[in-house]
């Protein structure tokens, strides 16, 4: 298990801090939502992966943003800092109001080998947390795992009711400590480039297919740029799509990894159960689906 560094004045960033940082272009984060799809992407060269609160849960028949996937949340948490890869935890609101259980959780996702945490203000009814109680949520996150990169998301945008408030709470949230801020749903280039000029701290953009693209994001000034449930909800859609083409008749390309490569992936030393070769598996054009599959 590999654990961040904790900051000291020769070294004030994490590794996992240090990829919000680079010149050339923003972190691209993909999110996944159990070790087989984290794994995967890791062995696409992505430099990091985060979880998907939606994916989490609904892998386990939970509500997301209800609090109710803490458990689950946790146990992937430990499952994948069994690996040597960087990962940071969608952890919903921190799965409580209550502050100290907020930081205690950040204390067990950084003992599990986690590099970051998003934690957002999001309510389930749509509502907003009280900025003073997401501030305090910060706060006491840094205080108890102060090398946990912390992405303070707020759902201003989301929501789509309280966009005149997000330049406050992110200055709150700023000042109490986050590492990052997170703005899902705002897609507007001219308030994405208002942001990242006031803001001290990387600017997180959610991906949409509508755009901005990737590299509009990079020009603007973006740090972060996070895929959310989308992969999740395609691994949804492709699912009931080849299931239904089969019983249908339709053409479709049923393309996919080998028995022996998913088996790999859940492997943490990139080994099969007979000992097939080391290292995590890769695949540029996946094998028609056999019999063992």
């Amino acid at each position: 298990m590999t654990q961040p560094t904790p900051p000291t004045p020769e070294q004030p960033l994490t590794a996992f801090a240090r990829l919000h940082h680079r010149a050339d272009a923003p972190l691209l984060l993909p999110n996944a939502w159990d070790h087989a799809s984290a794994t995967a992407l890791v062995a696409q060269g992505f430099a990091a992966v985060g979880t998907t609160s939606l994916g989490v849960a609904a892998a386990v028949g939970l509500p997301d943003g209800a609090a109710a996937a803490l458990d689950a949340t946790l146990a992937l948490a430990r499952r994948l800092g069994q690996d040597s890869f960087l990962f940071t935890v969608d952890a919903e609101g921190g799965f409580s109001d209550d502050v100290a259980e907020v930081a205690e959780l950040a204390r067990k996702l950084y003992e599990a080998g986690a590099a970051g945490i998003n934690l957002e203000d999001g309510r389930p009814d749509g509502t907003l947390a009280p900025v003073e109680l997401h501030a305090a949520k910060i706060a006491a996150v840094k205080a108890a795992a102060p090398a946990l990169f912390l992405n303070a998301r707020t759902d201003t945008h989301w929501s789509g009711a309280r966009e005149e408030e997000t330049t406050t709470r992110l200055a709150m949230y700023e000042q109490a400590g986050a590492d990052g801020v997170f703005v899902p749903g705002l897609s507007d280039p001219v308030r994405i480039a208002e942001l990242t000029a006031l803001l001290a701290v990387p600017l997180n953009i959610l991906y949409a297919p509508t755009g901005p693209t990737l590299a509009e994001l990079t020009e603007l000034g973006v740090r972060r740029v996070s895929l959310g449930s989308l992969l999740y909800r395609r691994a949804l859609a492709a699912a009931v799509d080849a299931a239904t083409a089969v019983r249908d008749g339709r053409p479709t390309d049923l393309s996919a990894p080998s028995y022996a490569q998913v088996q790999r992936l859940a492997m943490r030393d990139g080994t099969t159960p007979g000992g097939a070769g080391p290292g995590l598996p890769t695949w540029t054009a996946p094998d028609p689906l056999g019999p063992a599959d």
